[in-house]
């Protein structure tokens, strides 16, 4: 299983943004895949360690636990990453 975490906060417009990015690359990912991710969301209004961590970069995309993106998602270095992460 492949857990993709998306850290964000209420109210944000690119947040928001990231969000639609990962729902639609992973309805566009083959079923096998897709079903292997688990999506996480995070705020980081509810948790202050996070807020320290990332309060100037979210959103923030981690693999596993490890670091994609911040700020901009891209669609296709999203699809790469998970088809990888899923093998």
């Amino acid at each position: 299983m492949t857990t993709l975490t998306l850290i964000g906060k209420p109210d944000c417009h690119l947040c928001d943004v990231a969000a639609e990015v990962v729902d639609a690359v992973i309805a566009d990912l083959p079923d096998a895949a897709a079903d292997q991710i688990e999506v996480a969301r995070a705020s980081i209004a509810d948790d202050p360690a996070l807020y320290e961590l990332w309060w100037e970069k979210i959103p923030v995309i981690l693999i596993d636990g490890d670091l994609h993106a911040h700020w901009r998602v891209s669609p296709d270095r999203l699809r790469t990453a998970l088809e990888e992460a899923t093998k």
